[in-house]
């Protein structure tokens, strides 16, 4: 069982179809005890990255999360759940992470050519740098939907993928158990489903 966490900002409805699609059961909970007893947990979100820190920690399930990624239980985090399983993000100030992954979140506008739209919203390569389990059904140069205006930046230890905006910025990352999407594989096709069904088969064929 996939259990999507809900605290309030995450696309929850559309994931979980997504994972009705792939013949995968999902529930979508806000119990820590739900969440415990999943086999793999999704950390969904959308919005400011503060706000959603601190429902998390409002909630307790900020170290409900950390606690069960240290059990070595499969994770992902995807958009802004992606950036909170980072050291820290630089979005309307500074604000704490989850610190499951090294690095920090950034404004892409500190990378991107002046001109290019903010957020990058659409459709864009994915450009694979090393293998992973949930890649393992993806090509280079496929494409998945983004919509963001921030970006992980010094994760060199968990990149996966990163995608061609003016510059190449983080796609996809992951460490031992810990995945994180910055695009929305609910949202993004065919490939998007891919990456799913080889997250839901993480720890089962590796």
């Amino acid at each position: 069982m996939v259990v999507l966490i809900d605290y309030g900002v995450g696309n929850l409805f559309s994931l979980r179809s997504s994972f009705a699609a792939i013949g995968e059961a999902a529930e979508v909970s806000s119990d820590p005890e739900t969440i415990r007893r999943a086999e793999r947990i999704i950390l969904p979100g959308v919005g400011a990255f503060g706000d959603a820190a601190e429902k998390l920690r409002r909630t307790g399930l900020d170290r409900v999360v950390q606690e069960e990624a240290a059990c070595g239980k499969p994770l992902m985090g995807i958009c802004l759940g992606m950036q909170l399983l980072f050291e820290k993000s630089f979005e309307y100030g500074e604000h704490a992470g989850l610190g499951l992954l090294k690095g920090e979140i950034r404004p892409i506008a500190e990378r991107i050519p002046a001109g290019l739209k903010i957020p990058q919203m659409g459709w864009n390569a994915l450009k694979i740098v090393r293998p992973s389990p949930i890649l393992k059904y993806t090509q280079d140069g496929e494409y998945v939907y983004f919509v963001h205006s921030y970006s992980a930046v010094k994760c060199e230890d968990s990149l996966l993928a990163s995608t061609e905006y003016g510059a190449d910025l983080t796609a996809c990352v992951g460490r031992g158990n810990v995945f994180g999407c910055q695009f929305h594989p609910e949202k993004s096709g065919d490939v998007g489903l891919k990456i799913l069904k080889a997250f839901c088969e993480t720890g089962v064929d590796a």
